[in-house]
Parts: C-alpha cells; sequence; structure tokens
C-alpha cells in the first residue's frame, strides 16, 4: 500500500515539475503557493504582454489576487528575450479560454537587477532551502542563502511579499526585507535598508540614487564617496507612509485604492504611482523641494538657475558643456586634475552659488569633510592641501560663525543664495596659476602686470600651438604604419552618437571613463574616453601602437580610435560579463570550472604578448580591473596604456615605476624589470580567484588579513591552506585542487624574479606538462641582490596525464 502511494506521489511531483515549467495555458495552474522541496523552473518565456511602448515575454512561477490586476512572480525577459529578470510585477491578467493575456507589467522588486539571465535560466528550491537563480550556462546569479534553515515551501503573499516558510510557517525570507526601488502598502524601510533607483527608464541596473533611514530621519543621497545628501527630514509628512523616526511603513490611499505603489525614479524623485483606468499614473511627488536641488538636475559642474535652465560655469578655459544640444547633461573639465601637478591648481569662483548638499549633510552628520568656525582663506586652503577635494563650498552664515564643505565629487549647483563656490581646477604649467581674492591696492600696477600677462601668454600660446601641431603631425605619422585596413578612425561626433551623449557608463579607470555604445551594424562596442594631457596622451600612443597591431583570441580587439582636438578616444569590442574584479568576490561567483578557463586564458595571453610578438610587450598593469569576460566567461587582457615594447634580444628594462599598487613586483625598487614582472602581478591575480577576495581588503577586522600575501605565507607556514578556499559551494567541492592550484601561485610570487617561471612554463604547468617547483620561498618580499639571483631550474617534463592543475584547453 505504502508503495502504492509513492509511486502516486512521484507521478504527482513529476506531472507538477512538467507544468511549472511548460507553458501556461489557463489561469488554474497558476497557484499561490509551492510545498515541498526539491522544486525547479526553467526560463521558457510563453506569455506575450505588452504596456505603452515595452513588450515582455513572461514564465511565471507564482499568480496572487482575484481581479485582473495581480502580482506575477517569475521570469520577464524584453521582447528579443535577450535580457531576462526574475522579480515580482503587478500586471493586468485576463485568461480567454486556453489563452492568457499579462499586460501592464510593472517590476516592483527584482533579484537580479544587475545581471540579467538568458532563456533557459533555472530557479531551483533546492532540498537544503537555498533558493538559487543559475544562468543559463550554470553560473550562480542570486540566491536567499537559506541553506540548512529548514524550507519548506515558497508562498507570494496578497500583498506582493515573496516568502520562504518553514515546517511551522514560520517565515525564513522575505522580498519585503531586500526592497529594490520600490514600496509596496504595508511593506517597511528600517534602517540598514534602503531603496536603490534604477540607471535610466530603460536600464534596470543600480544607478546613484537611494532612499534610507538615518539617524532617525529619512534621508536621500547620491551615491558618491561620501555619500551626498538632497532631503532628510525626522518627520517627512505624507498620506502615502507612516514614519516613527525608526520605520518608513508605506500606506495604502485611499484604502479603496486598486494597486499603488511608491518608487524612487532614476531622477532621484520618489514619486507614488496609481492604476487608473488603463494605465499607471503619478498621484504624488513626495520629496519636496525646488527641482534644482537634486544631484544630477543638471548633470556634474553645471549650474542650475530658476526654470531649470543649465549652464557651465562662465571661465571656458576650464569648463564646457558635455552637450551642446542637451545642456541638462552637465559641464566637463577641459584638463583633469592631477595630483602630481598640484603646484598648477587653483581655483573658479561663484559668488551667489549654493550646493544640494550642504544643508543634509551638516544635519545628517554624514562623513563629509567639514570644518566650522574657519575663514573663507582656511577653506580654500584646505581644499588645496587634499588632492582629493574637486572643490570647497563656503557659507559665512552658517551657525553663526561660517563652515566650509569639501566635496569629492561635484554634481549640480544651484544659482542664487549667501554661498560661494570653489570649483578647483588644473592650470596649464606654462600658464600663470592665479588664486581666487588675491588683491592688491595698486591699480597702475595691476594694469601693467596684466598686459605683461596677455604679452606673454600671446607668445607662449603661439609658440605651444606650433609644437603641439608638429608634435600631433609626428605622433600620427608614427601610427600610419599600423592602421590602414586594421583600425577605424572616428569622429568624435560620430562617437556622441554611438554612445547617445556618453549616458551608459560601464567603469571608470585611471584615465578616464568607459561607455557603451551601439554601431549602425548593431554592433555593440566599449568607448574609452582618456581624460587630461601629457601621460594620457602617451598612455593612448602606447596603447594604439600596442594593440592595433596584435590581434590574439585572450586580448582584447581594439576596433578604432578618436584623436580630435583634445578628445583621445580608444574603441573596443565590447565584453558583456565586464570586468573579472566584479566577479571576484561575488558571494554566488564563478565555479571553479569556469575559474580554471579564465586562469588558463590570462596564461595564454600573458605567454602570446611576452615570447609570441614581434616586440616583447610587458604589459605592467596585470590587475581583476584589466581582465575582461565575454558572454562565455573567456577571459580577455586589455588596457595597455602602460605597456612597454623591448626588443626580443633585450632581456630587462630600465624604466620608472608603473602599475597598480598591490600587484607591483619587489624589483621595481630597482627600477630594472624584466617580463616576470607580469608574472608576479598573475601570481596575485591567480590567488585572488582561488580565495574569492581582494588582494587588500580593508574590511577585514584583523589588520594582519588586510594583506592577502600576509595571509597567505602564514596559512603556508601552518599548514593550512584550505583556509583560504573561496566559500563559494563549488569551490568548497574542489577544495583540493584549489589549494594545489595556489603553488602555482606561490611559484609566480617568488621575490627572486630569476626564480619565476614565465609564463609559457606557467601554461605548460596548468596543462600538466610540467610539475609546479617545490622549493619555494613564500616570504615574497625577499628579494636578492642585482646580480645574485639564481638560474631558474630547467622544467620537470610530465609523462603523467593532466593533473587537477590542468585549465580547458
Amino acid at each position: 500500500m505504502m508503495e502504492e502511494h509513492r509511486q502516486c506521489f512521484a507521478i504527482f511531483f513529476f506531472i507538477y515539475l512538467v507544468f511549472c515549467t511548460s507553458q501556461f495555458a489557463t489561469s488554474q495552474r497558476l497557484v499561490n503557493f509551492i510545498s515541498g522541496v526539491p522544486t525547479l523552473w526553467i526560463n521558457r518565456p510563453s506569455i506575450g504582454g505588452k504596456f505603452s511602448r515595452d513588450i515582455l515575454n513572461y514564465t511565471p512561477i507564482l499568480l496572487e489576487g482575484n481581479a485582473s490586476l495581480r502580482f506575477l512572480y517569475g521570469f520577464s525577459c524584453t521582447f528579443d528575450h535577450t535580457e531576462c529578470f526574475l522579480g515580482i510585477s503587478l500586471v493586468l491578467y485576463n485568461s480567454t479560454g486556453e489563452t492568457i493575456y499579462i499586460e501592464g507589467g510593472q517590476l516592483i522588486w527584482s533579484a537580479n537587477r544587475n545581471h540579467p539571465v538568458q532563456v533557459n535560466a533555472t530557479l531551483q528550491l533546492g532540498r537544503d532551502g537555498n533558493l538559487v537563480l543559475a544562468d543559463s550556462d550554470g553560473t550562480l546569479v542570486w540566491s536567499t542563502n537559506t541553506t540548512g534553515k529548514s524550507v519548506s515551501g515558497l508562498n507570494l503573499t496578497e500583498t506582493g511579499n515573496l516568502v520562504l516558510f518553514d515546517t511551522t510557517n514560520r517565515t525564513v525570507w522575505q522580498s519585503f526585507d531586500h526592497p529594490t526601488d520600490c514600496l509596496l502598502p504595508g511593506q517597511n524601510l528600517v534602517s540598514g535598508q534602503k531603496l536603490t533607483a534604477s540607471v535610466s527608464a530603460y536600464n534596470s541596473s543600480q544607478g546613484l540614487f537611494s532612499l534610507t533611514v538615518l539617524n532617525g530621519s529619512l534621508a536621500a543621497y547620491i551615491d558618491s564617496d561620501p555619500p551626498q545628501y538632497y532631503y532628510a527630514s525626522d518627520n517627512p509628512d505624507s498620506l502615502y507612509w507612516s514614519f516613527d523616526g525608526h520605520t518608513l511603513t508605506a500606506l495604502q490611499y485611499p484604502p479603496t485604492s486598486t494597486a499603488q505603489f511608491i518608487k524612487l525614479g532614476h531622477d532621484g524623485h520618489l514619486r507614488v504611482y496609481h492604476f487608473g483606468d488603463l494605465n499607471w499614473e503619478e498621484v504624488d511627488y513626495i520629496l519636496s523641494g525646488d527641482d534644482c536641488r537634486y544631484p544630477m538636475v543638471c548633470g556634474r559642474y553645471s549650474i542650475c538657475a530658476n526654470g531649470g535652465q543649465c549652464t557651465c560655469p562662465v571661465e571656458v578655459n576650464f569648463f564646457k558643456p558635455f552637450s551642446e544640444r542637451n545642456p541638462g547633461l552637465g559641464c566637463t573639465e577641459l584638463m583633469s586634475i592631477s595630483c602630481d601637478s598640484s603646484q598648477y591648481h587653483s581655483f573658479v569662483e561663484l559668488k551667489n552659488t549654493e550646493y544640494f548638499s550642504f544643508r543634509f549633510n551638516y544635519e545628517l552628520n554624514s562623513s563629509v569633510f567639514w570644518l566650522e568656525g574657519q575663514k573663507i582663506e582656511d577653506c580654500q586652503r584646505a581644499c588645496l592641501s587634499n588632492c582629493s577635494c574637486k572643490a570647497a563650498v563656503y557659507d559665512p552664515y552658517r551657525n553663526m560663525r561660517g563652515s566650509c564643505l569639501l566635496l569629492n565629487e561635484v554634481f549640480s549647483l544651484i544659482d542664487g543664495g549667501l554661498g560661494t563656490v570653489f570649483l578647483k581646477v588644473q592650470n596649464s604649467p606654462n600658464a600663470p596659476v592665479i588664486f581666487p581674492r588675491q588683491k592688491t591696492p595698486f591699480k597702475v600696477i595691476i594694469g601693467c602686470t596684466l598686459i605683461g600677462i596677455l604679452l606673454i601668454l600671446s607668445v607662449c600660446s603661439a609658440l605651444s600651438k606650433k609644437r603641439s601641431e608638429k608634435r600631433k603631425a609626428g605622433d600620427f605619422l608614427d601610427l600610419e604604419p599600423i592602421l590602414p585596413g586594421i583600425l577605424t578612425r572616428f569622429s568624435y561626433n560620430e562617437l556622441k552618437i554611438i554612445t547617445q551623449d556618453f549616458n551608459r557608463k560601464l567603469g571608470k579607470g585611471g584615465f578616464g571613463s568607459v561607455y557603451e555604445g551601439t554601431l549602425s551594424n548593431g554592433t555593440k562596442i566599449a568607448v574609452k574616453h582618456l581624460n587630461g594631457v601629457g601621460q594620457v596622451k602617451e598612455s593612448f600612443l602606447t596603447e594604439v601602437k600596442t594593440v592595433g597591431g596584435i590581434h590574439h583570441i585572450n586580448l582584447v580587439k581594439l576596433i578604432g580610435y578618436c584623436a580630435e582636438k583634445s578628445h583621445r578616444l580608444l574603441i573596443y569590442e565590447y565584453m558583456v560579463n565586464g570586468s573579472l574584479d566584479r566577479w571576484i568576490t561575488q558571494e554566488n561567483g564563478l565555479t571553479w570550472h569556469k575559474r580554471q578557463m579564465v586562469i588558463s586564458d590570462i596564461a595564454k595571453g600573458l605567454a602570446y604578448l611576452h615570447e609570441d610578438c614581434s616586440h616583447k610587450i610587458i604589459h605592467l598593469d596585470i590587475k581583476p580591473q584589466n581582465i575582461l569576460l565575454d558572454q562565455n566567461f573567456r577571459a580577455k587582457i586589455s588596457d595597455f596604456g602602460l605597456s612597454k615594447l623591448i626588443e626580443k634580444d633585450k632581456s630587462k628594462v630600465v624604466t620608472r615605476m608603473r602599475g597598480t599598487p598591490g600587484y607591483i613586483a619587489p624589483e621595481w625598487l630597482s627600477s630594472v624589470i624584466t617580463e616576470k614582472v607580469d608574472v608576479y602581478a598573475f601570481g596575485i591575480v591567480l590567488l585572488e580567484i582561488l580565495c574569492g577576495r581582494k588582494n587588500l581588503d580593508w574590511s577585514q577586522t584583523d589588520e594582519e588579513d588586510v594583506h592577502l600575501l600576509t595571509v597567505f605565507t602564514r596559512k603556508a607556514e601552518q599548514e593550512q591552506l584550505t583556509d583560504m578556499v573561496d566559500r563559494n559551494e563549488d569551490m568548497q567541492l574542489h577544495r583540493e585542487a584549489v589549494t594545489e592550484m595556489m603553488s602555482l601561485a606561490a611559484w609566480c610570487l617568488q621575490g627572486d624574479f630569476s626564480k619565476r617561471p614565465s609564463m609559457s612554463m606557467v601554461v605548460k604547468a596548468l596543462e600538466g606538462l610540467v610539475t609546479v617547483e617545490t622549493n619555494l620561498d613564500y616570504n615574497f618580499r625577499n628579494v636578492p641582490k642585482i646580480g645574485a639571483g639564481n638560474q631558474p631550474r630547467e622544467a620537470t617534463i610530465s609523462s603523467k596525464l593532466p593533473s587537477v592543475l590542468s585549465g580547458p584547453r
């Protein structure tokens, strides 16, 4: 009898899984809770819906509500299925016979807003109680982290809350505790939680604006470093919420409202939406204040006047509009501030100008740098002495003593008021550095001095222009041999169109920012906009010459460039999965198999640079930020701005120190380096990949654990290297193989560069063709005197099959 029951249950469970992953035909097939684990759902979009101009396709999992407007939990995909999000949507749900219609989709919560998945992605509620989202290739994207918490089922409540519950129906995990950019009636926002707006109306990734509860106030801020607040109130008045200083609770108003939610928009505004007759309508605009008091209303460095008009500071020598046609995009500096040339820093003084965050940052006791009871000269001096400071805001009447606010980032400025804003600017070495507020009573002397300065500037400008033209001509003559038929030269206007006025930033590096763009044929590209002069120009020429003439599967492909007036831009192939650094510390990061593949790809790319090019190319800046991953997580080396080309027959080169702290080999102290500096940096990156943490991690509570190499040395001495393996579940399953690969990292990190393997030797070690050196020194800063290094040993060729070190071929 029991056996018959088991068979019946198995048949029932199989049918249940089939309906969960098949095309939903009738409303009866959608249930509001799932009980019993394990359970699996596959993203196979089958129900189409149209709302406004957005066409979405759904894979429903749970549905709650009896009216036509319902909460739907499941996958929602763009019309071409290129991006899919697991989340909760408010939708119009209608069924006619065997046909289901879903319209009006508003995504109010998403598990993977920063990491869209593809068709055939899976959601699994496992026996261990963990709800896990994996992409179609098996990459772990998100989980509830509820392993071992006796989860017995999944439920979508009538208020739109996704709940994991245990055998006693106690809530183990709920989506209400992890808001994205929306609050539903009945949902709380407490200290430690925040709403984070999307990048734009068409990009759901996390943007700049956030709302949180801080120090007894409801506070909205732009996520700079440190945050800058543009709204704060300990008694925010609204019919749509209640606030007691600790908890903000969203309310249903009026109580008869059909459906409603509060949303923090990509522009920083907090709005209430209500479903009307046929559409979502904005019914309230919650955060009070003039539009000019929103951080990005006019973009960076731009001045907002009454009526929302945006203008750049009048000093044309230092700022220009980002877009002549769209002044709301802000202003850009003509010359970036360089910490190496602080003697040429000065200020542009903007009188009767306010800054949105002045009052709120003071009231919230935020970590922004304040000076109180100071004179205006002290405020200027404090900003000039701090290279991170980009502007100083001074209010002589704040608290009757005068207050100074130092800014690391400058957003929209406000015309009018009693304050003064000093914008730090970089002067040309050929121009005189004039600091503000320098006065002299001798008018005749001033006049003569100005005339003299103008004459000197005119002569210097003419000479400089002549030299510049010669230099540019020479630069591009040098490039001519490698450009024809290989690289495309773009105009700056073309790139503005391709990148939509540089609207979608992918990242920021030492010499500028990288933006996403799309060519006319639909091909996505990455555009690196270099800022500044001098070293940036050198970096541009180096990169074009280096990458323009070489091609390898593990090097990012350079498509073209732009060299127009002061603009220097490089155009690369687009890498969907971004840089490696964002995956190293991710809680559910890359699998062991993918990490092996990434390690092997980096090694092969470096081996090609060192040994297979016509010139030996030393990269000099190998780090996770410069390793990019394509759609299949194949790794490619990028950013050759610091690289050095040397003749094949030369083994060493003397050069100034280059690279990123934490990845610089110890022999740099002598300025005599070889390609082994790249091997050392590779060893650091390899260790970061295996341990799932950064080389320098300042979040560590124990100071001895901040430096990864310090921990590595200690654990090696204690024979406890398994403790360093990334806590990722898949990595723990392979910890013995991971620990064995740490010996390869140690080999690459030897203080004596002559004892490090070549990158081709590393590739052979990964393929199991050579054994790793065993007589290793774990004091990685133990540098022998020049000329005293031992010769590298001959590699031992292995007759065995490839070991666990083997990566994909």
